[in-house]
């Protein structure tokens, strides 16, 4: 019970937060949990949920590729220009912490820490108009920071 409180606190808080797919996300589980097939569903999505939406994502951002709305002449001009190395470094940048948060999060075991990353998200999607997509990169600068702290 106290599980499905904490779901409709951050239900509520991201609602308000207009953090749609958050919200979105809640619901789900809610209803999972509401027609008592969490003990089969919540496994799977915990052990394969991250892949199987880094993959719908990717593909959905690729899909200007995929349709031959950007070219290769396109993708050349990119690529030599400031801005598109910038974007490639910056990436890298990125993509490594988010592997780095992933870890974080997964194999040492740290979810605990995610009602924080979610309610920062929320909060920026609510007054910043952020985009909650961010926990992965968020916890890999958490990681990066405590590794910064515990050297000094």
């Amino acid at each position: 019970m106290e599980s499905n409180i904490i779901l409709l606190i951050l239900l509520v808080m991201s609602v308000l937060g207009r953090a749609n797919s958050v919200a979105a996300a809640i619901c789900f589980l809610l209803l999972f949990k509401l027609l008592t097939v969490d003990r089969f569903i919540f496994p799977y999505l915990e052990n394969g949920g991250v892949f199987w939406g880094l993959v719908i994502l990717t593909s959905a951002i690729l899909i200007p590729i995929a349709s031959g709305k950007i070219t290769l002449f396109n993708i050349r001009k990119v690529f030599l220009s400031w801005i598109g190395i910038l974007a490639l470094i910056l990436s890298l940048f990125t993509t490594y912490l988010s592997g780095l948060g992933l870890e974080y999060l997964t194999m040492d075991g740290r979810s605990d820490i995610m009602p924080a990353l979610i309610l920062g998200a929320v909060i920026s999607a609510a007054f910043l108009k952020g985009v909650p997509v961010g926990p992965l990169v968020t916890s890999g600068l958490l990681v990066l920071l405590l590794r910064f702290i515990h050297k000094i």
